[in-house]
C-alpha cells in the first residue's frame, strides 16, 4: 500500500473510531478523480454510516453513495424448528373438519328448539316461507330430475339388457332395475341434482343477506334467523325431497321399461304387473326416509355455509361452492351408511 493511501486510511480510522463526524465538517472530494467501493467504504464508515451533510464531490461518485445510503432488509435470525409444525399442518383439516361438524350440530340444535316452540305456537310458524322454498326446492326441480331420472333409467336398463341377455334371464330385469332404482339410483340422484341446484341457491340468498347485513338488521329487530331463514327450508327440503324421490323414481322406471321394451321385448303391462313381487314395499319406504334425511342434511349445511360468508364476494363464491362439495358428499356418506344399517331390510 503507497504511504499516502496508508495515511489516510490511518486518518479515516481515526475518524470513525471518534463517532460521527460534526455536522460543520465540510467534506470536498471533487479533486479525488478515481474512487471505488473500497474508498468509499473507507469514508462511509468514518461518517458513521450516513452520509455527510456538508459533501462535495464528482458526479460520477454520487452512485457510490447512493448505494451505501440505500436501506438493506436485516437478515433474520435462523428460527428453531419446531417438531410439531408438521403435525399441526396435517391436523389442521381434522380440526376445520371438527369445527364445522360443532357449528352444524348446534345450528341443528337450533333448529329443533325452533321448531318445538312453533309447534306450540302455531301462529308463529313461517307457513309462507316453508310454502315458498317447497315451491323453488320442489315443484321447480320436476324437470331436471324428470330428464335425469328418465336417462338414468334407460341407461341402466339398456347395460342391464347386454348382460341378461347372455345367461337367457331378461326378466330378472325387473327385479334389478326395481331394486337399484327405488332403494338406491333414485334416493341418490335426486339428492345430488337438489344439492347442486337448491342448496347452491341456498347458501347464495343467505350469503347475500350476510353481505348486505340484513340479517344483522334482524336481530337488531329481534327476528330470530333461525325460525325466518334456516328452519323453513329445512322443513321445506324435508318435505319436497322425498317427493322428488319418488317423482324420480316413477320416471327412471318408465325410462327403464321403455329401454326393456325394446331391448328384451318385455312389455309394460308386464313390467308393471311384476314389480310389486319383484320389488317389497320396505325399499319404497326405505328410500323415502333416504328422502327425508338427505333434505334436512342439504338444508342444514346450505345454511350453515350461507351463515359463514364474510362481507365479500369472494367469500360468497367460496361458501357456495363448499356448501355444494360439502353436501354431496355427505349424501353419498349417509346413503353407505344406510346400506350397511338397513342391509337386511327389503330383501326380497
Amino acid at each position: 500500500m503507497q504511504p499516502v493511501a496508508q495515511a489516510l486510511r490511518e486518518q479515516l480510522a481515526a475518524l470513525a473510531a471518534q463517532g460521527s463526524p460534526k455536522r460543520e465538517t465540510q467534506w470536498d472530494l471533487s479533486a479525488i478523480t478515481r474512487l471505488d467501493h473500497a474508498g468509499a467504504m473507507m469514508l462511509w464508515h468514518a461518517w458513521g454510516k450516513q452520509r455527510a451533510e456538508h459533501l462535495n464531490l464528482r458526479a460520477e461518485h454520487e452512485g457510490l453513495f447512493a448505494h451505501l445510503q440505500a436501506e438493506k432488509p436485516v437478515p433474520r435470525a435462523a428460527e428453531k424448528y419446531n417438531w410439531m409444525t408438521p403435525m399441526l399442518a396435517a391436523t389442521r383439516p381434522f380440526m376445520v373438519l371438527g369445527a364445522h361438524i360443532i357449528e352444524v350440530i348446534e345450528l341443528l340444535g337450533k333448529v329443533s328448539l325452533a321448531l318445538l316452540e312453533s309447534l306450540r305456537h302455531p301462529s308463529r310458524m313461517p307457513w309462507k316461507e316453508i310454502s315458498a322454498n317447497v315451491y323453488r326446492t320442489g315443484a321447480q326441480a320436476l324437470g331436471i330430475t324428470a330428464l335425469v331420472g328418465f336417462l338414468i333409467g334407460v341407461v341402466l336398463s339398456y347395460l342391464s339388457a347386454q348382460q341378461l341377455k347372455a345367461y337367457g334371464a331378461g326378466i330378472f330385469i325387473v327385479n334389478l332395475l326395481g331394486i337399484s332404482v327405488i332403494r338406491e339410483l333414485g334416493p341418490v340422484i335426486a339428492a345430488i341434482l337438489v344439492a347442486g341446484r337448491s342448496g347452491s341457491a341456498m347458501t347464495a340468498q343467505i350469503g347475500v343477506m350476510r353481505v348486505t347485513d340484513e340479517i344483522d338488521a334482524m336481530s337488531v329487530m329481534g327476528i330470530p334467523y333461525t325460525l325466518r331463514l334456516v328452519l323453513p327450508r329445512v322443513v321445506a327440503l324435508a318435505i319436497a325431497l322425498p317427493l322428488i324421490v319418488l317423482w324420480t323414481n316413477a320416471i327412471a322406471l318408465i325410462g327403464g321399461m321403455v329401454a326393456a321394451r325394446y331391448e328384451l321385448n318385455i312389455s309394460i303391462s308386464y313390467f308393471v304387473s311384476e314389480l310389486p313381487n319383484a320389488v317389497p314395499v320396505a325399499n319404497l319406504w326405505l328410500g323415502l326416509a333416504k328422502g327425508a334425511v338427505f333434505g334436512v342434511l342439504i338444508a342444514l349445511l346450505a345454511c350453515h355455509y350461507g351463515l359463514r360468508v364474510e362481507p365479500n364476494t369472494e367469500s360468497l363464491g367460496e361458501g357456495t361452492t363448499n356448501s355444494v362439495v360439502a353436501a354431496i358428499t355427505i349424501v353419498i356418506i349417509v346413503d353407505a351408511l344406510f346400506a350397511v344399517l338397513f342391509s337386511s331390510v327389503g330383501v326380497p
